[in-house]
C-alpha cells in the first residue's frame, strides 16, 4: 500500500495554509503520491508542484468542482489533468463567480438573524478574494463566538436549513466531468459518505456519473467513518469504479486528518493511482 493522498485544500480556496505548506506537511507524513485539490481554482497548483519535485513526492494536478444534481450539491474531484487547459479554466472561473454571489446572500441571511458584518469577517480569513465559502464564513463566526468549533458552527448556523444556509446552482455533472476529462483529468466522486443518499439515490447518481464519463469514487476519506470504508470498496468495484482516498484536509485541528494520514484502503476495488505509479519513482530517482 502506498501512502497517498489525492485531496487536500490550501488557502488558495478554504485551507488555512499556503499550498508549499500543505505539501510539505503531507510529505513529512510520509506521503508518495499526493494532490492539491483546491476548490474550483487551480492557481495554487505550480508552487504545490514545485515544492512536491523540491521533496522528491510524486504530485498529480488536482481541482475539487462544486456541482448541483438535482436538489443536492455534490463535490467532484479532477485529477491528472492539464491546468492550464482553457475550457477547464473557463469553467471553474464561472463556478468562482456564482461563490461570490452566494456569499452575498449568506451575509443578508445572518444580518436578518440579528449577526450584522459576517462576510467582511470573513474575508479576514480568506486569502483568495474569489473564494468566500462557508468555511470562511464559519471560521468567523468561532471568532465571534457563536460557537466552538467546525462542527458545532455547521450544525447550528451554515448547514442546509440552517440561517445562514442558502441554495445556489452549481456547475451541472455533466460539465464538471466534461471539463475534467476534456484537460485529460480523471473524475472522482468526492467524500460519498457526506451526502445523505438512500441506496437507490446513490445508485442513479453513479449511473449518471458514469455515462458522463465519471471514472472514480473517494472509498477512504477524512470525511468517511471507518464502516464507510467498506461500504465504499464494494460499490466501486461493483459498479466498475477506480477508488480514491484522500484526507480533504482543510487546517489543523478543523479536522480528523493531517495532510498524508490515511488508513490503508480495503482490497477489491483498483486504486486511481495506479495510473500514476511512474511519477512516484520519478520523483524519488
Amino acid at each position: 500500500m502506498l501512502y497517498v493522498d489525492l485531496h487536500a485544500h490550501s488557502n488558495i480556496s478554504d485551507g488555512m495554509l499556503p499550498p508549499r505548506e500543505v505539501v510539505a506537511r503531507a510529505h513529512g507524513r510520509g506521503c508518495q503520491l499526493f494532490a492539491l485539490t483546491d476548490h474550483d481554482d487551480v492557481r495554487g497548483l505550480a508552487d504545490a508542484a514545485d515544492e512536491a519535485a523540491r521533496l522528491g513526492m510524486g504530485f498529480v494536478p488536482g481541482v475539487e468542482i462544486s456541482v448541483s444534481w438535482r436538489k443536492h450539491t455534490l463535490h467532484i474531484i479532477g485529477l491528472g489533468f492539464d491546468p492550464r487547459d482553457e475550457k477547464l479554466l473557463a469553467g471553474l472561473k464561472s463556478v468562482r463567480l456564482g461563490r461570490d454571489e452566494r456569499a452575498v446572500r449568506m451575509d443578508a441571511e445572518l444580518a436578518k438573524r440579528g449577526i450584522p458584518g459576517v462576510l467582511e469577517g470573513a474575508r479576514k480569513f480568506a486569502d483568495n478574494p474569489e473564494m468566500i465559502g462557508r468555511a470562511h464564513f464559519a471560521r468567523y463566526l468561532i471568532e465571534l463566538g457563536k460557537a466552538k468549533n467546525m462542527q458545532g458552527v455547521f450544525k447550528k448556523y451554515l448547514a442546509r436549513g440552517k440561517p445562514g444556509y442558502v441554495s445556489h446552482q452549481w456547475a451541472s455533472l455533466e460539465d464538471a466531468v466534461a471539463w475534467i476529462r476534456e484537460a485529460g483529468g480523471v473524475a472522482v466522486i468526492a467524500h460519498p459518505g457526506r451526502y445523505e443518499f438512500g441506496k437507490q439515490t446513490m445508485g442513479e447518481l453513479i449511473e449518471e456519473f458514469k455515462a458522463a464519463g465519471g471514472e472514480g469514487i473517494e472509498v477512504v476519506s477524512g470525511s468517511h467513518h471507518p464502516d464507510d470504508y467498506l461500504r465504499f470498496a464494494k460499490l466501486a468495484e461493483t459498479n466498475g469504479l477506480l477508488a480514491s482516498v484522500g484526507t480533504d484536509y482543510h487546517a489543523t485541528g478543523e479536522g480528523a486528518r493531517e495532510p498524508g494520514a490515511l488508513p490503508d484502503m480495503p482490497s477489491g476495488p483498483t486504486p486511481v493511482w495506479d495510473r500514476w505509479r511512474d511519477r512516484i519513482a520519478a520523483a524519488a530517482a
